[in-house]
């Protein structure tokens, strides 16, 4: 009777837990940090690299908006042997509650579903890019993290303190002085003579939707993984790349396909000014880099929750200027090294909420064993009298 009334409490102390949780009933010990930083490390490295990569492929004569976007999804297919490996029969990294798998249905309508909201989300970005000044563009894009916040306030209860108020105002302030620099402002004022108000409009509405769509995007994937999946194992984060990515790239062929740019990308690719092999090779590793960035943010979204992988990701905004000073011989600025500088302490803002929501729920776990323990002495001198 004793054992059957401790291990009740216990349940209950999980039950608990869990409500209160952000992402399942994890213990945030040593492992769960390097975890968190392997999947940032992913993120600033894939968005950068790959950011760079698609700037040399416009610059050096790539002009396809349809390939643009198929880059950001097509390159899953370096996932399957990862996705083999975890396919393994293994432990999940905490099942403390037996939880009943969805149905297949559930799962085929929430990849379509998330899939065609990729598709459509990379090709509004790629006409943006077009489209736009990029100061324009980039300011747009800054915004992805206030749709974010916004979604994630009414899907998963996001609660704002000043810290995560903070980190948000920091980031968003750091990816606005991006549009100051020098070379920005001599490009918009090009591109706005070269662009009709039709173009400029279109630009400006598909920025703004695409924006506002990796925003819902990232919030539904956390609520996909918190409320309906419930497993804590990497073969979900795979699972949550993999087949959206592959209905996206789908999607993207066929309007590739649809709309004849396709005819073209023999012609580009003998007019890359860098060589026919320098133009197959910048289109391979920026697809293996998106996707080495997708792990890491699917990754955040699992172990922390879809603002603080928006966090890491708007945090390599102003690495990219940087690092186009180092390889596209770029001016440096000081607007450059102060976006930098601000993205760093938005960031450690929030790393710091978390470290404190850490403390605190070590202590309350503390304090629920000792009333815990205390509550099985207290019946079972009662059943003993």
């Amino acid at each position: 009777m004793g054992d059957s009334q401790e291990h009740e409490v216990q349940l209950h102390i999980v039950g608990q837990e869990d409500k209160e949780g952000n992402s399942f009933t994890r213990q945030r010990n040593l492992m769960w940090w390097i975890r968190m930083a392997i999947y940032t490390i992913f993120v600033l490295v894939g968005e950068t690299v790959a950011t760079l990569l698609g700037r040399l492929y416009y610059d050096k004569g790539g002009n396809s908006k349809w390939l643009a976007g198929l880059l950001l999804t097509a390159g899953f297919p370096v996932l399957i042997p990862l996705y083999l490996i975890s396919s393994l029969p293994q432990h999940p990294i905490s099942n403390n509650l037996k939880h009943k798998s969805p149905s297949l249905l559930v799962f085929a309508s929430a990849y379509i579903s998330v899939g065609i909201l990729l598709a459509a989300d990379s090709m509004m970005y790629s006409v943006g890019y077009v489209y736009l000044p990029v100061s324009t563009y980039s300011l747009l894009c800054a915004s992805q993290l206030a749709f974010n916040a916004f979604f994630s306030f009414f899907l998963n209860s996001l609660e704002f303190t000043f810290l995560i108020i903070n980190s948000l105002t920091l980031l968003t302030i750091s990816s606005i002085l991006l549009i100051f620099q020098t070379n920005d402002s001599t490009e918009s004022s090009d591109n706005d003579g070269q662009l009709s108000k039709r173009q400029y409009a279109i630009g400006f509405i598909c920025t703004l939707a695409a924006s506002a769509g990796y925003g819902l995007i990232l919030s539904l994937t956390q609520w996909f993984l918190n409320k309906v999946v419930k497993k804590e194992t990497f073969k979900v984060v795979l699972d949550m790349i993999i087949y959206p990515d592959l209905v996206a790239s789908f999607v993207i062929v066929v309007g590739l396909f649809g709309s004849g740019e396709w005819k073209g990308l023999s012609q580009e690719m003998e007019g890359f000014k860098l060589g026919k092999v320098s133009y197959l090779m910048t289109l391979i590793w920026t697809a293996v880099c998106w996707q080495v960035f997708s792990i890491g943010e699917i990754g955040l979204i699992f172990e922390v929750s879809s603002v603080f992988s928006n966090v890491i990701s708007t945090l390599g905004l102003p690495v990219v200027p940087v690092l186009a000073v180092v390889f596209f011989k770029d001016k440096m600025s000081g607007l450059k090294v102060g976006a930098l500088i601000l993205a760093v302490l938005g960031f450690v803002s929030y790393v710091y909420q978390h470290y404190l929501d850490d403390c605190k729920s070590k202590i309350d776990s503390r304090n629920a064993n000792d009333a815990a323990k205390a509550s099985i002495v207290e019946r079972n001198n009662v059943s003993e009298e």
